[in-house]
């Protein structure tokens, strides 16, 4: 099954990571580092983007709702429409806090969705 934009659907979360990420502008404002698993929905809570530091040294993640990522052929990477600016004022955690709690930690998800203002798609 192909997207709206013609890509399959079905990737491998493997294929995923290290996968560059960029704004609109075409600036590379991250990397997916990982993908957060909501095990009992079956849902992807957020990809985990990383930026910041130096050979992972001082590295922020930032969850951002998989939904806002599409993928770009031409830039071999995925687009999100945000600037690095606001970006960097999102909510950011260690990459263990994620995962810690089922993600509730502080309730992640939850601030994660409000800031980008993304509608909640689990129940």
């Amino acid at each position: 099954m192909t997207t709206a934009s013609g890509h399959t659907s079905a990737i491998l979360a493997s294929k995923v990571r290290g996968t560059n990420v960029y704004n609109d502008a075409g600036e590379k404002i991250g990397t997916v580092e990982d993908i957060v698993l909501d095990k009992q929905s079956n849902q992807i809570m957020f990809a985990a983007l990383g930026f910041g530091g130096l050979l992972g040294v001082g590295e922020k993640y930032y969850p951002v709702p998989w939904s806002m990522l599409d993928y770009s052929e031409d830039k071999g990477g995925y687009v999100l429409p945000i600037n690095k600016e606001s970006l960097e004022q999102a909510p950011n955690y260690e990459l263990k806090d994620l995962v810690q709690h089922d993600g509730a930690l502080g309730t992640i998800r939850e601030k994660t969705y409000s800031y980008y203002n993304v509608s909640r798609d689990w129940h």
